[in-house]
């Protein structure tokens, strides 16, 4: 594959999909004309041709490709009046198409159907709308790439023959597949924050923004779609202080607020108090949590008391494992419970220590051992968290705690 194609494929892969499924309304169809638009790409190149926009070229390949499948199978009549009028020859340029977003929110939505089991549903979500690997999807999900992988396939027919499409036009159809699109965007962005490092890190948190300010525009004042999106510019403005010049990770407590992007933040803010003044449905309240964070001069002016109160709050409507770590380390800093508190809360909730946060809950307690002078334990935490760490830099960042804590060097 050339370069420029395989860019296409790794940077616009959702969004090609997602326009030719906003075009035929069939996900396994649209899947299947996409990969046969970047073959046709791929053939042309390899006659000399030179695609000035590859990412368009292939979207109207792939979308002249549905219109050939349909005609020659016959498995979707009623489709063709709305398609016949796109049966031009595809050219080498195509440079009018453009790329909004809109319709990788739509294919969202449309793989969002109420028949499906909700873990599906976000599955088929991060996978075809966002691009994200099926082995990184399993691993989201907590199960293994052969069955994840069986589950899409299970999906995708049964949405090729349910013969139901979704309209965007339809606002009853996205009010109710709103909180699933909500919470795919989220899933995104956090798959994209815990590679602070990497170049598709942060390319797919710069998409999650993008998709959380499109639900925003089509939900209006729904304070989950304006929670969402304060949620996502708030962390997102604290972004230049999370690694140093080497790289390397700088914890929240530890990093340069002079360089958090001030627009950002006064974005974010407002936003979120539209939220919490409207609702106080999950995204709204991590909204107000990062804009409690994002005001404080300094670490130590953190308002810790009222984090834990909304953190509270969350955990009574959202008690995930994220959710409940975070509250214990807030409650780890407020009055009355303190780091030996919260560690007693954290070793009573066994389910944190396993899966995929459990390097982050050994780096926790390990925390909590060090300030309430536990260091023996705090550094078997540590080494326990670095053996379960995958990011490169969050192991270098558990080492160098480590050596600290031993009173090494770093």
């Amino acid at each position: 594959m050339s370069d420029r194609i395989e860019d296409a494929f790794r940077v616009d892969a959702g969004r090609i999909l997602g326009a030719v499924a906003a075009y035929t309304g069939d996900l396994q169809l649209a899947e299947d004309a996409v990969q046969e638009g970047f073959l046709r790409a791929l053939a042309q190149e390899r006659s000399g041709v030179v695609l000035s926009n590859p990412s368009a070229w292939i979207t109207t390949a792939a979308r002249r490709a549905a219109v050939d499948a349909i005609r020659r199978e016959r498995t979707a009549a009623r489709a063709l009046p709305a398609l016949a009028a796109d049966t031009a020859t595809v050219t080498a340029d195509a440079a009018d198409f453009a790329f909004t977003g809109d319709e990788r929110l739509e294919l969202i939505l449309t793989v969002c159907h109420p028949d499906l089991a909700e873990e599906t549903r976000l599955a088929l979500a991060l996978r075809f709308a966002c691009g994200i690997a099926t082995r990184d999807v399993a691993a989201m999900l907590l199960v293994s790439e052969p069955t994840m992988a069986a589950r899409l396939t299970r999906a995708k027919k049964r949405l090729h023959d349910s013969g139901i499409r979704f309209a965007i036009s339809d606002a009853a159809q996205v009010r109710s597949r709103l909180p699933d699109a909500l919470s795919v965007i989220s899933l995104l962005y956090t798959t994209g924050y815990a590679a602070p490092t990497s170049e598709d890190g942060r390319r797919l948190c710069a998409d999650a923004v993008e998709l959380a300010r499109d639900a925003r525009r089509i939900a209006g004042d729904d304070s989950e779609a304006v929670g969402l999106l304060a949620l996502l510019l708030l962390t997102e403005a604290r972004h230049p202080s999370r690694v140093d010049p080497a790289g390397e990770l700088v914890a929240l407590a530890e990093a340069d607020r002079g360089r958090w992007d001030r627009a950002l933040i006064g974005e974010g803010e407002t936003l979120a108090t539209d939220a919490l003044n409207t609702g106080t449905g999950r995204f709204a309240l991590q909204a107000g949590i990062a804009g409690l964070h994002a005001i404080a001069a300094e670490w130590d002016a953190t308002d810790w008391p009222a984090i834990a109160l909304l953190y509270d709050g969350l955990v009574t409507q959202w008690p995930s494992p994220s959710a409940r770590l975070a509250r214990i380390v807030a409650r780890g800093y407020a009055d009355g419970v303190g780091a030996t508190g919260a560690r007693l809360e954290l070793d009573a909730d066994e389910q944190l220590f396993q899966g995929s946060l459990a390097a982050q809950a050994f780096a926790v307690r390990a925390e909590l051992g060090l300030r309430a002078g536990d260091r023996a334990g705090a550094e078997r935490d540590l080494l326990e968290a670095i053996a379960l760490a995958e990011d490169p830099a969050v192991r270098r960042h558990l080492e160098r705690r480590l050596a600290e804590a031993d009173g090494r060097d770093g």
